[in-house]
Parts: C-alpha cells; structure tokens; sequence
C-alpha cells in the first residue's frame, strides 16, 4: 500500500497530531473488500484480527500518522470560526490501484483538540447507517465518501439512550471542505491562502493550474461539481439534512451522512432532520444553499482573484450566480433521462407534470420512475390509482418516448432499491436490539445492485406503511 501524507505538511495550523483512544473489545461489522482492493490494503487487514485492532483505533500501523483536521463552517448560517474533526482521525493518504490519492479516516476513534467537550465517540447505529448509505450512493453513481470498515468497540456511549459504540473507517478523495478554506482565510495570512488553494488545485483540479486566472477557474470548478453533485441527489430524492459550510467537500463528494434521509411521498417541502426546526435544508432548498455555500466558499478566494476589490466581487460574483443555470442544465438532463426523453422544454415540462402529479396524489418518488420501466403499466396504475390526470400524462409521456428500446433502458437508470428510512431504522433497532446484523447484511446486498430487481427483495422496494413510517431523523453525534 502507497501512502503519503501531504496536507498535513502543508501548515502545523491545519491539523494536530493526536491518537485515536484505545477501545475494549473490537469486533467486526462490516468490511468492503471491493474498495481494501482499490486501496490495495495489506491482506493481514482484511477483516483480520490486526484490522479490527487498526479500524478500532487500537493499533497504528507504521504508515498512520493520525491527525486531526482544523475547520471552520457556517451552522445552519452563523458562523463557527473553529469546529475541526471533533471524532474524526485522519490515518494517512493513500495512493490507490487507479492512481487517485485518498483520505483513510477513523471516525467515532475518541477525543481530539477540537472535539469542544464532546466524547468522540460514534454509537452504533450512525456508524451502520452512513456505511450502508454511503456506499448505496456510490452504487447510484454520486460521489461520494466511502466505507471501508465498521468495528464495534465493546463499549457504550453515553447518548440518550446509551448505545453500543462504533468506529467508521471512511475513505473519501479529500476531506477538504468549504469550512477549512474558511478557517484558512480566518488565520489572515495570504500566503498560507495561495498555498491551501494551489494545494486544492493541485489535488482535485490540476487543468485550473494552466489557466491564466487559476483561483478564478478553481472556483468555478468546484461550483460546477457541485452543480453536478445536487442534481445527483435531487434527481434520487435524497435529502443530506445538514448542509452547513463545514459538510461541502471541495472535491465534490457527499460528505457526512448524519440526518440524512430518501424521500418516499414526493413533496418538495420534505424536512426529516431533527435539529432542521425552520426547514432551511428540506428537499427544495437544497440548490439555493448549496449556491449560498458556494458563495462564502467564493469569499475565501477574494483575496486572490484581483488587487482591486471591486473587481474581485464582481468576479466572484459572475462565477457564483452561474451556479443557477449549470445546476439546471445537470439537473434536467438527468430527469428527462428518468422518462427516457432528451432534454428539452416540452420534455423539462413532461417531466415536472410527473413530479406535479406525483406530489398531488402522494406517489412514492423512487417507484414512480422505476415502474416506467415496466412493459406494461399495471404497477404503474395501481401507484398512480388509475387516476384520471395521470392517465393523460401516462399517454402524453408515450407518445414523446423514441423507441420502445428507451423505455426499456429506463430500468438501467431508475433505481429499483434505495435506503429506505424505515428499512435503516429497522436495521439499526435489530443491532440494538440482538447484536444480529440480518437485516443489515440483506439490505447491503439489495444496495450493490440497486437496478436489478429481485423477487425474493420485493419488500425491500415498497415504502413505509403508516406504522412504518419515519418522520424525523438524527445526528450521530
């Protein structure tokens, strides 16, 4: 295995060195074999003894140098000049098989400088639940931090209730997010703000390097993967319910799966995290925060862009509000694609009819794309109650459809399994519950193969019965 560790020498202000704390009794939950082979982890690793005893936090190997990360981030809009990896150890960078350099990260590995009185600690249940969703999200195709292993830690952590602990190993292309330029620019030394950003550059987006305004293009890079990344989740009905500075990567990957939720009943309102009071992260809002994110990521970058002030702004500014028609130009690709139509204004109004018909009538999201697919529209109809507005749109979307081939591709593109809410919850109360990982184990595997619908999984595609239903989520802290 290749590894490096090259933010850290960056500045002694970004990070602090400090070990994870030692756990009782580590025991295995899971393991990503597919991605240990990426990163082409040492076989004594792989869901060994001595890999259970490294993920724990027990035992540093020679290549792990563990530090914590400095950060700063506007919560829910007010500004926090110093937040940091209150529970998150960063191992080291690792080189992988396709030659992408990688964050490897303990998460829930005990207290650091920054955990501001905190324990440091992850119970069970979020560290299950961010590996199984964040691995689904790669299956789907959006980027994404990844997991490569879970350990229970023999120990409880104190939370209401207490529950069983945990250690996430979580992998990502970066951890680098809005909230550390942020904390960057608050240190007031330019220098050290040239250097962050061509590390960036350097790390993510090497082309901005040869531009002859290269923090001009490093910005606009990021908010065209952003754009990229929203109308990912937009377009699946995922919710990330904590959209603050500190949890937008740089690189362009989801980052943080903590209230996160699938929306089942299409309603452009939907709120499920818990702490989310005024409903400033629900499901419609998502792109406007993402762009007002985006502009304080653009702050940081001011003092870079042009001498004058003035011109900096007006820079700044132009590249921001761009956001807006990049963010609809991705986002309606991929939901006329979900109709098997290319995108243009009849086929962008096809599809918002849908969604229209969908929030009247309550339609679950995921299924009413995926039953699109079908060569009838018998499961279609029962969905939509053979109602009579849907009848008419269901014939309009026919005739616009080109071939019978792009009705059949459909299934290729609208998945048939997501993490379902009340599927994870019901995952998670097991654990608690028995220490048995059944259900976990036979969503993960639904989860690899989102599009290929199975039969004996059919339980696995339907939403939430009334009783089953999940109306608030949790942070994991």
């Amino acid at each position: 295995m290749h590894t490096e560790l090259s933010y850290v020498k960056l500045d002694p202000r970004l990070s602090t060195a400090c070990q994870p704390t030692p756990v009782k009794q580590p025991q295995w939950l899971a393991f990503n074999s597919e991605l240990a082979a990426l990163l082409q982890l040492p076989e004594t690793l792989c869901a060994t003894e001595l890999g259970a005893q490294v993920f724990a936090g027990n035992s540093t190997p020679d290549w792990a140098q563990p530090h914590a990360l400095a950060y700063a981030g506007h919560q829910f809009a007010h500004f926090v000049p110093q937040l940091g990896d209150g529970r998150a150890l960063l191992l080291t960078e690792v080189i992988a098989a396709d030659g992408e350099r990688y964050d490897l990260q303990l998460k829930g590995a005990g207290r650091t400088p920054y955990s501001r009185g905190g324990d440091g600690r992850a119970p069970i249940g979020p560290v299950l639940r961010e590996y199984l969703v964040s691995e689904a999200m790669h299956t789907l195709g959006v980027p994404t931090t990844r997991a490569l292993a879970a350990v229970a830690t023999s120990e409880w952590v104190q939370r209401d209730p207490a529950q069983p602990g945990a250690v996430l190993t979580r992998v990502s292309k970066s951890h680098l997010r809005v909230g550390t330029a942020q904390y960057v620019l608050a240190l007031r030394e330019k220098n050290l703000l040239k250097a962050f950003a061509d590390y960036v550059i350097q790390r993510h987006y090497p082309s901005c390097a040869d531009q002859d305004a290269p923090y001009l293009a490093l910005l606009k890079a990021v908010i065209d993967q952003q754009a990229q990344l929203i109308a990912q989740w937009m377009s699946l009905g995922f919710i990330h319910g904590v959209m603050n500075t500190d949890n937008m990567t740089l690189s362009g990957e989801t980052i943080d799966y903590g209230p996160c939720a699938f929306m089942e009943a299409y309603d452009p309102a939907t709120v499920f995290s818990a702490i989310d009071q005024r409903g400033r992260y629900m499901f419609q809002n998502q792109p406007p925060i993402a762009m007002w994110n985006l502009a304080r990521y653009a702050e940081t970058l001011l003092p870079l862009f042009d001498a004058d002030e003035a011109t900096a702004i007006e820079q700044a500014t132009q590249a921001v509000t761009e956001f807006e028609s990049s963010y609809q130009h991705y986002y309606w690709q991929r939901m006329t694609a979900k109709l098997g139509l290319n995108d243009s204004v009849e086929n962008r109004q096809l599809a918002q009819d849908y969604l229209d018909l969908m929030q009247q009538r309550g339609v679950d999201f995921t299924l009413a794309f995926r039953y699109l697919g079908d060569a009838d529209s018998e499961r279609l109809a029962v969905l939509f109650e053979q109602h009579e507005d849907w009848q008419k749109w269901y014939q309009k979307w026919q005739q616009a459809l080109p071939s019978l081939a792009a009705r059949s591709q459909l299934k290729l593109v609208n998945p048939a399994y997501i993490p379902r809410n009340h599927l994870v919850e019901a995952m998670i109360q097991e654990v608690l519950e028995t220490g048995a990982l059944t259900r976990f184990n036979r969503l993960h595997d639904a989860l690899k193969k989102p599009y290929h619908e199975r039969e004996e999984l059919a339980d696995l595609m339907r939403p939430a019965s009334a009783q089953e239903q999940v109306k608030q989520t949790f942070c994991g802290t």
